[in-house]
């Protein structure tokens, strides 16, 4: 039942299954007994690939502790290696003020973090948006993605959280699209800007309020303007083949991947080709 205050991530499991595979189980997981069964607290990975091994038991060290100081070690396992995100520690903090009557006080204490940690942790939760959290929570976004997203009102937090994911921004990136899109004057604006992110992103010098540079033509306007759409849709490309669970595809996931991949290449040989006989032509 704790594992719901922690993220399911999948490439961490696949790697702990890994390990386990050919290393067997080489820290024991822990657990306290609760209702005449074990409830896990820590080594919710560890117990998911030994799931998928079918490994029949597993190293346990028992703990006699109430739910509240479970909790607490939630948090404590997981600081020396920071393993666990922001946002999984403050559904923690969240999880003790209400479910257990204690103030941020009580919590700094018993946790051991300073006040002002726990009150950031809190602020963090409480002001994202329920669809956005559960984002989160199924590593479709991090928490540092969600930092710069507290800044929006509620309601328009999901759209652009969707454009951070849809473009695979960095959380630095994530803050600058952000802060864009406070400054936006008007609806038109805000969806300019999330509908054209390269505008804000890019590193050359650019305008979002002038999407036209009036030296060019309509034609070459469109034409630079789906340059820039077409680069970040390269970065946000490569930042996914980049990413670790590339390396997990099931043998049927990889087909498919790989034929739509194969269609992108030949769109970039064509791409190439029209470039270079338009230098020709110059």
């Amino acid at each position: 039942s704790l594992s719901e205050m922690r993220i399911m991530n999948h490439v961490r499991i696949y790697q702990v299954e890994r390990s386990m595979h050919l290393h067997g189980q080489l820290q024991p997981v822990v657990a306290r007994i609760y209702d005449g069964v074990y409830q896990l607290i820590d080594g919710f990975k560890r117990y998911y690939a030994a799931e998928s091994l079918m490994i029949e038991a597993l190293w346990c060290r028992v703990l006699k502790i109430d739910l509240p100081q479970a909790k607490v070690l939630l948090l404590s396992y997981n600081r020396s290696h920071q393993s666990m995100e922001a946002w999984e520690e403050a559904l923690v903090l969240q999880d003790l003020q209400k479910n257990h009557a204690m103030d941020q006080r009580s919590i700094a204490r018993l946790t051991g973090y300073s006040r002002s940690w726990v009150c950031r942790r809190l602020s963090l939760v409480e002001k994202i948006d329920e669809q956005v959290g559960s984002d989160i929570m199924m590593g479709v976004l991090t928490s540092s993605h969600a930092r710069p997203l507290t800044k929006l009102p509620r309601g328009n937090q999901a759209e652009v959280a969707r454009a951070i994911s849809n473009f695979g921004l960095t959380s630095r990136q994530s803050e600058t699209l952000v802060e864009a899109f406070l400054r936006a004057k008007d609806e038109n604006q805000q969806h300019y800007i999330l509908t054209h992110p390269e505008c804000i992103l890019a590193d050359g010098p650019q305008n979002p309020e002038e999407p036209y540079d009036v030296k060019l033509s309509s034609h070459g306007n469109n034409l630079v303007q789906s340059a820039g759409c077409l680069i970040l849709s390269l970065r946000s490309m490569l930042t996914k083949l980049g990413d670790q669970r590339s390396e997990i595809l099931t043998p049927t996931e990889k087909i498919i991947v790989i034929e739509a991949l194969q269609q992108v290449n030949q769109y970039c040989k064509k791409v190439t080709a029209s470039i270079t006989h338009l230098q020709t032509i110059i």
